[in-house]
């Protein structure tokens, strides 16, 4: 029987700083589970980063033809997530890419995010991103992808806690 964890999101995006959104989004529930998907940008969102691109390794040309749009996206985050909290490592990027994801879709989010360390203690966070970086490496994980943050971010979270 696999061990429970908390529910994880992890978004990439266009780049960071203002006019930066969201072009995919996954999250692993607590079975471990994991989906993902592209968001294809809305016609107002402009911002692209050719160093976040280099990161990720999404395309806008990825995106305009296989991403769903913001709405699509946020109807489908609600019916899967609604009144769930999940957490995330990277708290205030990703809570504000999901603000503009559901402002752009002009639907209410249905399920909160919190950041990781209120599950962690003081030691278990200090010890958070040598345990993740080493997970990378172990996993043989090369691009940061959101399906595979939301795997090593499960898998952060079970080392650092001791539950493995």
């Amino acid at each position: 029987m696999q061990k429970l964890v908390p529910p994880i999101i992890d978004l990439e995006a266009s780049g960071f700083g203002s006019g930066s959104y969201p072009i995919e989004i996954g999250y692993a529930l607590e079975d471990r589970m994991v989906n993902c998907c592209l968001v294809r940008p809305a016609p107002s969102w402009r911002h692209w980063s050719d160093d976040a691109e280099k990161i990720h390794g999404i395309s806008r040309n990825m995106l305009e033809e296989d991403g769903l749009s913001p709405r699509e996206v946020a109807l489908r985050l609600n019916d899967a997530l609604r009144g769930k909290t999940l957490y995330s490592d990277a708290w205030s990027y990703d809570s504000s890419w999901l603000g503009r994801l559901f402002d752009e879709a002009e639907l209410i989010q249905r399920f909160r995010i919190e950041t990781i360390n209120r599950l962690l203690t003081q030691e278990q966070m200090e010890a958070w991103h040598d345990t993740k970086d080493s997970l990378w490496a172990e996993m043989s994980i090369d691009r940061h992808r959101a399906a595979n943050d939301v795997r090593v971010l499960q898998e952060t979270f079970l080392r650092v806690t001791g539950r493995i």
